[in-house]
């Protein structure tokens, strides 16, 4: 019998308690871009919701963006009025959201983080996104993960 890792039983425990409804999948652990989970989950790369953690001066800023995009964190710091966003370190995106860079879920972090989604993921019926650890990830709508993390959506291209 295999144990699950602590990061996804505690994905999965805020999941049901913020009324989510999609389903935890566990995929290979070689799966470590958006392009390879498409593969894996049969999906386009852009229905695959990035969570990408910046920080802005020292404060977490989580984005949710397609797979098939990039943020352009020049545009997106000033359109959420901070001077800059930069990449997160992996000390930085583990202190703020208690997972590792590749598995950051759109939830149950630490402490509320500030989040924004990218509206093009509203072009496919169902997201995946990360499930608290690499390996894990879980189904989704847009209006259910605008409502799990009470995000506002944003163009981050």
């Amino acid at each position: 019998m295999t144990t699950e890792h602590p990061t996804i039983t505690r994905f999965r425990d805020e999941h049901a308690r913020r009324g989510g409804t999609g389903e935890v999948v566990i995929l290979p652990d070689s799966v470590h871009t958006a392009a390879l989970a498409a593969e894996a989950l049969g999906c386009e790369v852009g229905a695959i919701a990035n969570s990408l953690l910046f920080d802005a001066g020292g404060r977490p800023v989580l984005i949710l963006t397609s797979g098939a995009h990039r943020v352009d964190t020049a545009k997106v710091a000033a359109d959420i009025g901070v001077e800059r966003l930069k990449r997160a370190t992996p000390e930085f995106v583990r202190e703020h959201t208690g997972q590792v860079i590749g598995g950051v879920s759109p939830i149950g972090h630490p402490a509320p983080v500030p989040t924004y989604l990218d509206p093009w993921l509203r072009r496919h019926e169902v997201v995946w996104a990360a499930a608290g650890h690499p390996a894990a990830v879980f189904s989704t709508t847009v209006d259910e993960l605008l409502a799990l993390t009470e995000a506002t959506e944003i163009d981050v291209a």
